[in-house]
């Protein structure tokens, strides 16, 4: 199981970057990073209805080429973000966890990319492992959305959306979710705008 995200966010070569936003407010921020510019927006979610919402409005700015990297304990909401993905590209199929397939993908139905939804939680090496799912393939006309990515997935793209959930841990029902979007590379340039 994942740790939790109690230190400051990094980017793939474990440089911190750093937000302005206001936690809890949805407000966003923006930091940098040595690798370049980052884009950072966080947001509370109080329900899985919520993040199920965020996932459908996130779907608005996504393009066929984009690569979304979710992080996240257990539970903390990653597939249903990826439910709300689903239904916002308006793809065929029921989006569930991908776990004991590794990688699903689901076919437009409106003429948008598809989503390739996989599970990275099993794959212990890096992107050699992961050769057999062929995403460099996928990844041109798709959406690729890959849970447990980091550290596997980073050299698919230099431009990727990498999505931070937190919850609280221990034995609590609380649905609140802290959402940290990363934008990583000229393409999440307008991020904040486009989530306005």
């Amino acid at each position: 199981m994942e740790a939790p995200h109690s230190s400051p966010a990094v980017d793939s070569t474990g440089t911190p970057v750093t937000g302005t936003g206001t936690p809890g407010t949805g407000t966003p921020g923006t930091g940098t990073s040595g690798t370049g510019t980052a884009v950072t927006v966080t947001l509370t979610v109080e329900s899985p209805e919520q993040m199920q919402d965020l996932g459908r409005r996130l779907a608005r700015v996504l393009a066929p080429g984009d690569l979304v990297m979710l992080t996240g304990e257990l539970g903390a909401g990653k597939t249903t973000l990826t439910r709300g993905l689903g239904e916002g590209l308006g793809v065929r199929g029921a989006v569930t966890s991908p776990t004991f397939v590794i990688a699903r993908v689901h076919p437009s139905l409106v003429q948008g990319p598809a989503l390739v939804h996989v599970d990275a939680y099993r794959l212990g090496g890096g992107l050699d492992e992961m050769e057999d799912l062929d995403l460099d393939v996928s990844l041109p006309e798709s959406v690729v959305v890959v849970e447990w990515g980091d550290g596997k997935v980073e050299e698919l793209s230099e431009d990727r959306l990498r999505v931070l959930i937190d919850r609280a841990t221990g034995d609590t029902d609380d649905e609140r979710r802290e959402v940290t979007l990363m934008g990583i590379g000229p393409r999440w340039a307008g991020l904040r705008d486009e989530l306005a």
